[in-house]
């Protein structure tokens, strides 16, 4: 496969929305086509149709099968897209193998810069099941998927960015400060540091403090808040932290192959799944190291 490089949140060109055609990828809808005005990108919506292979004898017919109600829910996101302004393509492909890996490698294709997946309505890690679409196509590590819930309410106004200081999450903060510059919308970027003891608050807010005050030089006209407090999990603290300050999106590292291998103890697939909004997962970039500490467990 040809090398895309893709552009951070901020500069998208390409919006990519992965959807099965039904009600839950609503918030994920509406969550693209906002960020497409944002950003002035071009949205392409995947619909991959998983096929048995076993049940097919060989003769394919010259179109697919794509169910009545499915092509509705289609054609409406095209016409909600071009309603306001933004071009939209809709892609449908037939996957005999892995649809998680067919709808990457179509994001590729189109040179999507982010992907956009819908996630189930109701809070808990149990909700964002194992095995689930939205899980394994995270655990491909295409550079930026963003998760939204069914019901997601879209200001664009507040971003947090959960870090520990690792090679992981440079990306997450690279990319918040980046909307920061492009997004017209975006007011506050909240930093956040969880210590997993006393000991270590101090070293976490050192932390945040440095992040913001690169922010701050670097994007002006958002308020960057820097926000270290000690608990466990992590993940919990993270996701109750975002609903509390009334964020739209939280920023997180994918901490490499944690995900792939859906490790039910990961900060970020926990975050995905207690989180009231969006969860953008950034995927280290080529040639980061694969060990990564898992704070706050």
């Amino acid at each position: 496969m040809t090398e895309h490089n893709t552009r951070l949140m901020g500069e998208a060109e390409v919006i990519a929305l992965a959807t099965d055609g039904s009600s839950y990828t609503d918030g994920a809808v509406q969550e693209t086509i906002f960020l497409a005005q944002g950003c002035g990108a071009k949205i392409v919506v995947l619909n991959v149709i998983a096929v048995d292979s076993a049940s097919v004898t060989g003769l394919r017919t010259s179109s697919m099968n794509v169910p009545q109600d499915v092509a509705d829910y289609l054609d409406n996101i095209k016409n909600m897209a071009e309603d306001s302004g933004i071009e939209c393509d809709i892609v449908i492909e037939e996957s005999y193998y892995r649809p998680e890996k067919t709808i990457v490698d179509l994001a590729y294709k189109h040179n999507a810069d982010v992907l956009v997946m819908g996630r189930h309505g109701k809070r808990g890690l149990l909700k964002l099941l194992v095995g689930s679409m939205t899980s394994k196509v995270i655990g491909q590590g295409f550079p930026q998927v963003l998760v939204v819930p069914h019901e997601c309410s879209i200001k664009g106004e507040r971003i947090l960015v959960a870090t520990d200081g690792s090679e992981a999450v440079i990306t997450a903060v690279e990319t918040a400060i980046n909307m920061g510059k492009n997004c017209s919308n975006l007011r506050e970027i909240h930093i956040l540091s969880v210590a997993s003891s006393e000991d270590e608050l101090e070293k976490s807010k050192a932390l945040t403090e440095t992040v913001c005050a690169q922010g701050r030089e670097q994007a002006p006209s958002v308020d960057f808040h820097p926000l270290a407090v000690v608990g466990k999990p992590a993940a919990d603290v993270i996701a109750k932290t975002a609903e509390e300050k009334e964020v739209d999106m939280i920023l997180i590292g994918g901490h490499g192959k944690g995900l792939s291998k859906l490790l039910m103890g990961h900060v970020t697939e926990k975050v995905i799944g207690k989180a009231h909004c969006a969860v953008l997962v950034l995927d280290k970039k080529k040639g980061e190291e694969e060990s990564i500490p898992e704070s706050g467990e």
